[in-house]
């Protein structure tokens, strides 16, 4: 499973015009699963990204989880996180998990996050989302749960 987390001052997704999931401060959540994804990896992925000291403390430093600043998730799934361009300029997204199982997994995924108690939000799995944010920093982290970078 894959991610890339951005911290925000406010983020917000559109399908159609229509608001699906939007919030103020927090971190904006891309997430991809891959074909060879389990719980492990979820569970993984979601501790990870909880427990991220990304946000600044008094002094500034970056030393505080999303949790500690009171901040909100906004969990996006993005297939495209497993597209390979090693070879040729087309991505392949051979390695990616197939539609169905996908978004059973990120279902998985999201109700894992909510149980942490941090507010979540979403996009709707499969549309064609216009994703909006205002990065704060910015701060950018990429996650694999396969540890691959």
């Amino acid at each position: 499973m894959r991610a890339v987390v951005q911290r925000v001052a406010h983020a917000r997704v559109q399908v159609a015009g229509r608001t699906t999931g939007q919030i103020g401060p927090g971190l904006l959540v891309l997430v991809g699963c891959g074909q060879d994804d389990g719980p492990t990896d979820r569970d993984y992925l979601v501790n990870k990204i909880v427990g991220l000291r990304i946000f600044a403390d008094a002094d500034d430093r970056m030393n505080l989880s999303v949790a500690d600043v009171g901040g909100s998730l906004l969990l996006v799934s993005q297939f495209t996180l497993y597209g390979d361009v090693r070879k040729g300029r087309r991505p392949a997204f051979t390695s990616a998990l197939a539609p169905d199982p996908a978004r059973a997994m990120f279902d998985e995924v999201v109700e894992a996050f909510r149980r942490t108690g941090i507010p979540v939000e979403t996009g709707e799995f499969g549309a064609d989302m216009d994703v909006e944010m205002l990065g704060k920093g910015p701060v950018t982290i990429l996650i694999d749960s396969q540890r691959t970078f």
